[in-house]
């Protein structure tokens, strides 16, 4: 693709990366065949290409054009984030830092209202901080009648039980384990799960309580810098284990996992972090990622489950990961059933459900009839947030993988 930068442009670094981006594309739009909205409304400038020509017009106008930013956000606000089309895309256009910069220069020249300011200020707030969720969670279980439509059918219906945990120092492998934000709260027995099915491998699991929220979603919600902030907290908090030998840092989440993984390229420009950042992405680990490397043998299972296992966008197409837990339930013994487009996003992308959801709704549904086609027991999945969209319908039981393992274990 063709760019018109001037040169005063080219000497910003994020006009920079935006050229290299989009030079890359050759407009074929192949993008566009695995592209959830796109499938869903059809419209070009809701599929990649479309958004990339959105994009490189905003780029390419006068730094106080608000009217380029006006004509894209809401077509950005739209895009899921999956990556499904960087995946797909055969020139390998590395769509998600593009989509990062046009969002962060929508934001600039066009200021969201005050009410949408106010409704993502409220969602991370609350999403962010574990100990404020768990005790906003039990408030809206105690008054679900008063939890608004689109956040009730997100909760689960009582406090989950986390159930115990092994001693962390029990064995000499160790690895340190991200909580999460909205995990501890909404299903605690999944870190449980994976202390416990680590211990049977011999390795030990140490929570960080000073380590929070990964990040992603101040990101996400147009509030870059305080994404940022966390990264630093998080390293800080990590360092001192790292420096005495733990060996990885493992999430359950597949988004939080997905988005640790970019801290070395989030930080690069930061004199004081971009070391450090960078080995702690290159430390960061699926659970899967261990698993896979394991001897299985050693985990007993017996189970005559069928599951019908749902990959997060986040683990196939952001981590590559796709086919891993598939392979690992496999080796272990489990029934997976065939699913249908397991490409496609299942519309929770963050806290997209909240923001966007009737698009969110239909994804959902339509993910759920290829899920349950094959008649699974139970729905396994590897993010929280997917787990409660899909759970949030009512239909088939979802799960973390890890959990189910843990279950069967003799």
């Amino acid at each position: 693709m063709q760019t018109h930068f001037s040169d005063a442009d080219r000497q910003k670094p994020h006009i920079q990366q935006a050229d290299e981006v989009l030079r890359a594309c050759v407009h074929c739009g192949f993008c566009n065949a695995t592209c959830p909205t796109y499938l869903l409304l059809g419209d070009e400038r809701d599929g990649p290409r479309g958004r990339i020509y959105l994009m490189k017009e905003l780029l390419e106008s006068a730094d106080d054009d608000t009217q380029a930013a006006e004509k894209a956000q809401t077509h950005l606000d739209r895009c899921l984030t999956c990556l499904n089309c960087e995946t797909t895309c055969p020139s390998g256009v590395e769509y998600g830092k593009l989509l990062n910069i046009g969002r962060a220069e929508v934001q600039r020249r066009a200021p969201r209202s005050v009410s949408k300011r106010l409704s993502d200020y409220g969602l991370r707030k609350m999403l962010v901080n574990p100990a404020r969720f768990k005790a906003l969670l039990r408030l809206g279980q105690t008054f679900t009648p008063l939890v608004p439509g689109k956040l009730r059918n997100k909760m689960p219906a009582a406090p989950v039980d986390a159930g115990s945990r092994p001693a962390e120092d029990r064995h000499a492998r160790r690895v340190l384990l991200l909580e999460g934000c909205v995990q501890p709260g909404l299903s605690p027995n999944t870190n449980a799960a994976t202390a416990r099915v680590l211990d049977r491998l011999g390795i030990s699991v140490t929570p960080v309580a000073e380590a929070g929220c990964c990040g992603a979603i101040d990101f996400h919600l147009s509030a870059q810098e305080q994404a940022r902030e966390r990264m630093r907290a998080n390293i800080d908090a990590w360092w001192p284990y790292v420096e005495q030998g733990a060996e990885a840092i493992v999430q359950t989440a597949s988004g939080c996992g997905a988005f640790v993984k970019e801290y070395g390229e989030m930080l690069k420009d930061d004199p004081d972090y971009a070391t450090r950042a960078k080995t702690i992405s290159s430390m960061a680990r699926d659970i899967v990622e261990v698993l896979r490397k394991a001897p299985l043998d050693k985990l007993d299972v017996r189970s005559d489950q069928r599951l019908a296992f749902q990959c997060p966008c986040t683990l196939q197409h952001a981590q590559q990961l796709g086919g891993a837990v598939e392979d690992v339930l496999q080796k272990l013994g489990f029934a997976l059933t065939p699913v249908q487009n397991g490409h496609l996003c299942c519309g929770s992308a963050g806290t997209y459900s909240i923001t966007q959801p009737e698009l969110a709704t239909q994804l959902r549904d339509n993910k759920l009839d290829a899920l349950e086609a094959g008649h699974p027991d139970v729905v396994v999945t590897a993010n929280i947030g997917c787990q409660t969209h899909l759970a949030g319908a009512g239909r088939t039981p979802v799960r973390h993988w890890i959990e189910v393992v843990d279950d069967t274990l003799v």
